[in-house]
């Protein structure tokens, strides 16, 4: 397919079963898709991703990637990707040099807050942020900023999911006890609520239906969730905080359980009940390829 519109992107989110790329115009509107399995090890991370983008488009377009693992989004190079098999690879130079065109890499969660920012549409005033938050195996956010993504100083914000919140709570991978993490992800919920399938709507159901054990599991994962919320709006004071990752699949149900919760925190508190917590939650789509949208807004900066 050849697409030589100005301002055409190339966008392509990385995963650990499933490379998808979107083909889009410089809003995020998207013009194609295409998408194939992941296949691990350097040699075929590249191959697979220059095959996508070959199929989008056979015109030299900008390309931005977001990808799991550490990513130096300066030098385009990617670090511990277990679950690819990848220990380190220059991807941005690789994928670059047989496409002939510039590559921008991120972070797959940055690239996905792009993507979300893109899908709310909400217009968000100079200076202040937009949030995303993932609720996916893990959990983190990324932050975007006047239309940018937010880095910090080594590449460590957002990692929201890595925050203690207490000692003589469950094992972190990350070597730490009680992170928000170990309660405040899909994975986390899958593990307290095995039963489920899928976990989180079947916990809601079955904790309005007055199963007590549902209740009690319903009520530490909200409560984590809301430690979450409330922890990046006071850190961050966004405008819009976007719920996404595998457990925003919930839908309304979701939001609603997570809104109750901070209202109740704010009806102990004046100080809380002016920051309007639930009225900042937006709930993303569960269909949009949101890490593929926001991975090519991600490459509009190669062009500045």
């Amino acid at each position: 397919m050849t697409n030589e519109r100005q301002g055409t992107l190339i966008g392509i989110d990385v995963g650990g079963t499933k490379i998808e790329g979107v083909l889009t115009d410089g809003s995020g509107a998207v013009l194609a898709t295409h998408r194939v399995p992941a296949r691990p090890g350097d040699t075929q991370v590249v191959g697979d991703v220059v095959a996508v983008c070959r199929r989008l488009s056979d015109a030299p377009l900008p390309v931005g990637i977001g990808i799991p693992g550490q990513v130096d989004s300066e030098r385009g190079v990617v670090r511990d990707i277990v679950n690819l098999g990848i220990v380190r690879l220059d991807l941005a130079e690789e994928v670059g040099a047989a496409l002939g065109t510039p590559v921008r890499v991120e972070n797959d969660v940055n690239a996905a807050a792009l993507g979300a920012a893109a899908i709310v549409g909400e217009p968000v005033p100079a200076g202040q942020d937009f949030v995303f938050l993932n609720f996916g195996t893990g959990l983190a956010a990324g932050i975007v900023r006047d239309g940018r993504v937010a880095h910090g100083a080594s590449g460590a914000i957002g990692e929201i999911g890595h925050i203690p919140v207490d000692p003589n709570g469950l094992p972190c991978p990350c070597g730490q006890h009680g992170c928000l993490e170990t309660v405040a992800s899909g994975g986390a919920v899958a593990r307290l609520w095995p039963q489920g399938e899928p976990p989180m709507p079947d916990l809601l159901a079955k904790a309005a239906a007055g199963d007590a054990e549902a209740g009690r599991v319903l009520g530490m994962v909200v409560h984590a969730i809301g430690d979450t919320v409330q922890i990046v709006i006071q850190a961050y004071d966004p405008a819009v905080i976007a719920i996404g990752g595998g457990m925003a699949k919930t839908g309304r149900p979701l939001i609603d359980a997570i809104a109750a919760e901070l209202d109740r925190r704010a009806a102990a508190s004046h100080f809380l009940r002016t920051l309007d917590m639930p009225g900042r939650l937006r709930l993303l789509p569960a269909d949009e390829p949101i890490g593929a949208i926001g991975a090519a807004l991600a490459a509009k900066v190669l062009g500045q």
